[in-house]
């Protein structure tokens, strides 16, 4: 598959970038782009965060997805947890951040 260059693809590592992660999404959206987001490590818990609620809408479920084996790692439920608004499916492994890599134009990591 060939690279979209009209989409960006941000693999989120660390906790303490939500307020860079939303405003980066909005900018990318406004401009007309797409986003592929995987949180992995320690950035699970974002998924605790009020926010975290309203990226799940900003986002489409195929694009948004979380590492199954982080969020277990760090103590969360992965088939009893799922956060608010996500769906089973987007549990996901590494092979997920492998396709962003694969599809997205642009990449960034936080």
């Amino acid at each position: 598959m060939a690279k979209d260059p009209d989409k960006l693809g941000i693999f989120v590592t660390t906790p303490q970038y939500m307020p860079h992660l939303m405003k980066i999404v909005e900018a990318a959206q406004r401009a007309g782009k797409k986003v592929m987001i995987f949180f992995t490590f320690k950035a699970v818990h974002l998924t605790k965060q009020p926010d975290f609620a309203r990226l799940v809408k900003m986002v489409p479920e195929d694009d948004l997805a979380i590492c199954a084996d982080s969020y277990t790692c760090e103590g969360f439920d992965v088939e009893l947890d799922i956060p608010g608004g996500m769906t089973p499916k987007q549990m996901r492994t590494q092979a997920f951040h492998g396709q962003v890599l694969e599809e997205c134009g642009k990449y960034m990591v936080l």
